[in-house]
């Protein structure tokens, strides 16, 4: 399917001006590009898997919006309200060259178009790359995980999920049951099978989540049996806690945020034999003292250690 894609080309300054006329005439979804750097309140909280080098800023911003030709939407009096817009606009606020570029592009070319950052890459000895990419010469010898994130999930190159894939490897024996919450592609359920675990089981509030898992396990050569995923929450879902299972894991993996690690942290243990871990990460450093308080509150734990990445965080306890 080919779409019409329109580029203004304008100053930083009136980007937000632009967006609230183009949702005013009726434009939904915009691509904003500038050369602007994430600022550190920006980034914090946030999980950036691949934050790509920019060039210099020059306070010039290009913001795209795309019709379709073949829908109800007729495009010459759609430019007309855009140009009648910015003619406005114009009184209140530098709008720079102020120029709209007409181009064509397909569904393809701004859905994938991440792909061509993310690169293979190593945690100690795991090299982790997409399936579109050649495994680098220099790191045949390393473990492998193939992961194809989709446009839904993380790529495993941020710092919460590399926090997870050293817990991993540091405790998953041979054999394990593994409990891997808000699951996502799959990327530390299938580091837990590579390492040796038995089975994994996977929760995940995105439906899409059962699909990346599928994918990835194929691409990892891994048998659809030793990885189930189902859609629910456990904190709250009858059916999903039961599904899981009571008792029954050696070790038990949460790469979420700190605000939702909080209230799992009562659910858990419940599901874990004695004497077993739960690995935690998604935690900024500002959210560390708030989850390990309760951690601490909660009789059914104690802490066995804190691992540290740039700002993040990695927490992980031991059931009594």
């Amino acid at each position: 399917m080919k779409w019409k894609k329109f580029t203004l080309t304008t100053t930083t300054e009136a980007v937000d001006l632009v967006s609230s006329m183009f949702d005013e005439i009726g434009i939904e979804g915009i691509e904003i590009e500038d050369n602007i750097p994430l600022t550190e309140a920006e980034t914090k909280g946030m999980f950036i898997d691949i934050l790509p080098e920019l060039p210099p800023d020059e306070g010039v911003a290009r913001v795209s919006f795309y019709l379709d030709p073949d829908s109800d939407t007729n495009i010459e009096e759609m430019l007309i309200k855009v140009e009648e817009g910015l003619d406005e606009l114009s009184m209140f606020t530098d709008l720079g060259a102020r120029t709209i570029e007409t181009s064509e592009t397909e569904d393809k070319d701004w859905i994938n178009n991440w792909k061509q950052y993310f690169k293979p890459f190593t945690v100690d000895d795991i090299l982790i790359k997409p399936t579109w990419e050649e495994i680098p010469e220099e790191h045949k010898e390393k473990l492998l995980i193939e992961i194809d994130p989709g446009t839904a999930f993380g790529t495993g190159q941020h710092e919460t999920t590399q926090l997870c894939i050293r817990q991993l490897k540091k405790y998953v024996k041979p054999g394990d049951l593994v409990l891997d919450v808000g699951t996502g592609s799959g990327i530390l359920g299938i580091t837990a099978l590579k390492l040796g675990a038995g089975e994994v089981f996977g929760t995940d509030l995105d439906e899409n989540a059962i699909t990346a898992v599928m994918e990835n396990m194929e691409s990892n050569h891994i048998d659809p049996e030793k990885f189930k995923v189902l859609k629910g929450n456990i904190i709250d879902d009858k059916e999903v806690k039961e599904a899981a299972g009571f008792e029954k894991y050696d070790v038990v993996v949460a790469n979420i945020l700190a605000d939702v690690i909080i209230p799992l942290q009562k659910e858990i243990p419940v599901h874990m034999k004695k004497g077993t871990v739960f690995i935690t990460s998604g935690i900024i450093n500002m959210k560390e003292e708030a989850v390990k308080q309760a951690f601490a509150a909660n009789d059914a734990f104690e802490l066995v250690e804190i691992t540290y990445q740039g700002e993040w965080v990695s927490v992980t306890v031991r059931k009594k």
